[in-house]
């Protein structure tokens, strides 16, 4: 590996090209006609412009990507988050074209982006998943998976991700009603209907354990997140490591985690999601096949550069540490800065930041793809920052991250660093459960 071309844009494009020049790779900026002038494409060494400003001109061209990776020399495709970054026909047709992929093999994306097969590698690697239902195709079906399964349930569809796709079923006479519902939505945003059913657990907790493995037979983990602060299964808040979990339960799900992985063939970084019931038993629910937003908040406690050791990976090293090598220093918390209103029921606000003053201070980084000036498009995630604050203990990191976001000086669009402002002081107590913020926002 010597070029890598990073198909993405964002926060997330300007991390891969910096971690990409800290490991001695040039880096070749892929640009739509809305990001022309962003910071990511000034930073690279090269930059391709791709097609037109909405992301299926652009961003999700596969075609377009390939063909600009090819122009430019890259010898390997960064996909970030999103976009292409699941796309196991993407990845494949990079490694046809005699292409490193900065991820996982084509076939594992496969495997585990289809949530129902997911969670029968789960139960074959031994790991303990949801309550659920094999793929169901019509309401007879699903109606006597569901005798099974238990109500409360969601009907989730089986490919996809980020939170879309599911929908909640509290007794078996809305069953019949939701499931055309659920299957023509997903066949809409994935171009797959198949949904299967899934035992609702109430009041639990989202924990995710961050994995890596390499080509060389190993596979290590590095602790856990809490992403619990959520709104309609979107994170806002993500924590690490988890507050108040004990260290068994640390144990079980970091060990449980990196067991799939083994079983799957798992190779550079992924996320293992679980669900933590209050009775302490974890549940797998899914596996993001690809680096997380969330991921700077696992950096600031374990001091690994993930984004480094993926391009480590990809390009046939092994990985720079092992298991023991690791451990948890302190706490860390991440803020999603969005342009959204949280006023207008959290409506995408597009437009130009007339000033964008970012916070500092020790334990403080900000990711950030923008400055003061620039204008947030309407045709992408309206993610702006992410504000992160590593303490020696959480109640440090959280009294850093109410001081940063009370430095944070916003104009020119809505945004939820109010709403982050108002959320702090109530996360002090302790951990919460996934369904707390749209509880506390009524």
């Amino acid at each position: 590996m010597r070029r890598v071309l990073v198909a993405n844009r964002g926060e997330i494009a300007l991390r891969i090209i910096r971690a990409c020049h800290h490991a001695g790779f040039e880096a070749v900026a892929a640009y739509s006609d809305a990001d022309t002038a962003s910071r990511w494409v000034e930073l690279a060494d090269d930059a391709v412009h791709i097609g037109g400003s909405p992301a299926a001109k652009s961003y999700l061209n596969a075609d377009a990507v390939l063909d600009a990776a090819k122009r430019s020399g890259a010898d390997a495709i960064h996909p970030g988050y999103g976009f292409l970054a699941e796309n196991a026909a993407f990845a494949r047709r990079v490694a046809e074209a005699g292409l490193t992929f900065v991820g996982p093999p084509a076939e594992v994306i496969e495997k585990m982006g289809d949530k129902a097969t997911a969670r029968r590698m789960a139960q074959e690697a031994g790991v303990p998943v949801v309550p659920g239902s094999d793929p169901v195709t019509s309401v007879e079906a699903a109606e006597a998976a569901a005798a099974e399964v238990g109500f409360p349930l969601l009907v989730k569809a089986s490919a996809g991700g980020g939170g879309r796709g599911i929908r909640p079923v509290g007794a078996p006479d809305e069953l019949a009603a939701v499931l055309p519902t659920a299957q023509a939505e997903a066949s809409a945003a994935f171009g797959d209907g198949t949904v299967y059913l899934e035992r609702l657990i109430e009041r639990a907790r989202h924990i995710e354990v961050q994995v890596l493995a390499d080509h060389h037979g190993n596979a290590v983990h590095a602790f856990e997140r809490d992403c619990s602060v959520q709104r309609r299964r979107q994170k806002l808040i993500e924590e690490a490591p988890a507050p108040g979990l004990p260290a068994e339960v640390r144990t079980a799900i970091t060990d449980a985690a990196v067991r799939l992985a083994r079983h799957v063939g798992y190779r550079n970084a992924g996320t293992v999601e679980f669900l933590l019931a209050e009775d302490g038993q974890f549940h797998f629910i899914e596996m993001n096949t690809r680096i997380q937003v969330e991921h700077p908040i696992t950096e600031c406690v374990t001091g690994v550069d993930l984004v480094a050791e993926q391009l480590r990976i990809a390009s046939g090293a092994p990985l720079s540490f092992a298991q023991d090598d690791l451990a948890l220093t302190g706490a860390a918390v991440e803020l999603r800065i969005n342009a959204e209103d949280p006023d207008a029921d959290f409506r995408p606000a597009p437009g130009e930041l007339s000033v964008f003053d970012l916070p500092g201070g020790p334990g403080v980084r900000v990711d950030t793809g923008f400055t003061a000036g620039d204008r947030i498009s309407p045709f992408y995630d309206s993610m702006i920052a992410k504000l992160v604050c590593w303490g020696a203990t959480r109640e440090e990191a959280l009294s850093r991250a109410r001081q940063a976001v009370a430095e944070l000086r916003f104009e020119g669009v809505p945004s939820t660093a109010g709403l982050h402002a108002r959320l702090l002081p109530q996360l002090a107590p302790g951990p919460v459960h996934t369904r707390w913020l749209e509880e506390w926002l009524r």
